[in-house]
């Protein structure tokens, strides 16, 4: 796994939204993001 550092790019990603479609990180090239990941309801995370 790499190492990201203070400034570094994220290398791009894809993962399902609440709907089941994937969205890559890509797709939101040129605007400011907020990530958040949390665990699905009713899980133990």
């Amino acid at each position: 796994m790499a190492h990201l550092n203070p400034g570094d790019s994220a290398p791009d990603f894809a993962l399902l939204d609440q709907n089941g479609r994937e969205v890559r990180l890509g797709d939101f090239k040129g605007n400011r993001l907020f990530l958040y990941f949390y665990p699905k309801a009713n899980t133990s995370g």
